[in-house]
């Protein structure tokens, strides 16, 4: 039975470990803290007592963490994963990580035996739960055909970019431009709030409009009720895939990304407002009065 070390059980991950068992194979599981995998382990999951511990024996090391800091902690730390991971293993990195991080990455674990497989994600926590993700990979075409056995409890759809990094440049593109299109519907929204316009008859409107992408219509309806309930993503989160994107914007255009500028900005401010909440919570901050009261 093919065995998998999945490191890393946030809004994401549990689902996502959880596919592995759900498909019969052998799960070691770590995480920060323990309480997040109970239920895992009580499905049969082994607990392991770091990433090295997981990764020991592991045909492939799956890891879903926050961002380019703690993915170098869990793969090159002390008591990283590639202390231990035996020479062929698929290293998948699941992770919004930048640019830079992931070729970095790659080559460090590429010295050590292990095959690198660029794979951030798209889709949401119930996706991750039911193996609908879409994913966005960059890797050798041999070494993708090695990982399918591996990325299809997760995945019903595999997006092949080219090599290494290709993958998180897609996903940083992507999650940019979800952060310019929650940024102006919040603006938006305070506009026509403020203005006195009928809400209901807005969202009507939106729904049925030319502006209506899959973020806008999650979120227009949110922020008006300001039900943020069912978080799946957090401001800080968001604002980091944002900067990270602009960093590569930066390093590969010539204009200054001034839109991807701009998202970055108004996410620092969210992220200081209210960083662990749901990004939506956005329209709260945007909607202030020219004389600061609350409205």
């Amino acid at each position: 039975m093919p065995h998998v070390a999945f490191v890393g059980l946030g809004r994401m991950g549990r689902g996502m470990a959880g596919r592995y068992l759900d498909a019969g194979f052998t799960t070691a599981v770590w995480n920060r803290s323990k309480a997040k995998a109970e239920d895992l382990i009580a499905r049969g999951a082994r607990w392991a007592t770091s990433p090295s511990d997981a990764a020991a024996g592991a045909d492939a090391i799956v890891t879903m963490v926050a961002d380019d800091e703690a993915s170098r902690d869990v793969w090159l730390g002390r008591d990283g994963a590639g202390q231990t991971a035996k020479q062929g293993a698929l290293a998948i990195e699941c992770s919004t990580v930048s640019h830079q991080h992931a070729l970095d990455l790659a080559k460090a674990l590429q010295t050590r035996g292990l095959i690198y497989i660029d794979c951030p994600v798209t889709g949401l926590p119930d996706a991750a739960a039911s193996g609908k993700l879409t994913l966005l990979v960059g890797a050798d075409a041999a070494d993708l055909e090695k990982a399918r056995p591996f990325l299809a409890p997760i995945g019903s759809t595999i997006r092949h970019f080219g090599p290494v990094g290709s993958g998180t440049v897609y996903k940083l593109i992507n999650n940019l431009m979800g952060a310019i299109h929650i940024a102006g519907l919040a603006e938006g929204l305070a506009i026509a709030e403020h203005a006195g316009l009928d809400m209901k008859l807005v969202l009507e409107s939106i729904a049925s409009g030319v502006a209506a992408s899959p973020q806008v219509l999650r979120h227009a309806p949110r922020m008006v009720t300001r039900d943020y309930s069912g978080a799946s993503f957090t401001a800080a989160l968001r604002h980091k895939d944002a900067a990270y994107a602009v960093k590569l914007a930066e390093q590969l255009l010539q204009a200054r990304p001034l839109v991807g500028a701009a998202a970055v900005e108004a996410y620092e401010k969210a992220k200081a407002f209210a960083p662990d909440d749901d990004e939506a919570k956005m329209i709260e901050l945007i909607s202030q009065p020219r004389d600061g009261r609350a409205s």
